[in-house]
């Protein structure tokens, strides 16, 4: 089991970045989140990770912390959350917030997250409440965002637009997401305010 990469940050095309490890390249599927933990390209990076193997591929997530693996891997057992909707749901909330939301029972803030509707939200409360007692105190939304410069407006945001497309909106939703942002100075910026917007947090 691969657990921990060190690495250089070769591309990052959210929600997958490529880590050069002594030579190696690993792709990494990873949480906008750990996006924005990132540094620009070129620089240094260590990720927690998790690797899932099937029958046709071998899959590697990559976490900026040891509680984002940790929820991610919790997530994947919940009956119907694979691996692509746990990595929506650590996009749009962190860690102690997605906790807060499941003691308190706040199903109507769960179905905000793309891909998650009543039953699933439901089915996360009541599987997640025990398995999140470490976890009491929510906390804030939304982390810095990643500050790395753009060269071109029209790339960042066709970058931004693919990953909302990735984690479950429907192109032209994304686009009238991504249409209320300003001033952001990276494709994750603009990606962590879109949501922020949709989930009203």
């Amino acid at each position: 089991m691969i657990g921990r990469l060190q690495g250089i940050v070769l591309e990052k095309q959210a929600p997958e970045l490529l880590l050069d490890v002594n030579g190696v390249g690993y792709e990494i599927q990873a949480p906008i989140s750990t996006f924005a933990a990132l540094g620009k390209t070129g620089s240094v990076a260590v990720l927690y990770t998790h690797l899932a193997i099937r029958e046709d591929a071998h899959q590697l997530y990559g976490f900026s912390d040891k509680e984002q693996r940790t929820l991610f891997r919790t997530l994947i057992k919940v009956s119907g959350v694979g691996p692509k909707l746990a990595l929506a749901i650590l996009s749009g909330m962190d860690v102690n917030a997605f906790a807060g939301c499941v003691h308190s029972e706040d199903v109507a803030a769960l179905t905000k997250l793309p891909g998650v509707g009543k039953k699933t939200a439901e089915r996360l409360i009541v599987e997640m409440k025990d398995r999140l007692k470490e976890w009491q105190a929510p906390a804030p939304l939304w982390a810095a965002a990643d500050n790395a410069e753009r060269a071109s407006q029209d790339a960042m945001l066709a970058e931004a637009e693919g990953a909302l497309i990735a984690l479950g909106y429907k192109p032209q939703d994304a686009a009238k997401m991504l249409n209320k942002i300003s001033g952001a100075d990276s494709a994750e910026e603009m990606i962590r305010l879109a949501l922020r917007n949709t989930l009203g947090r």
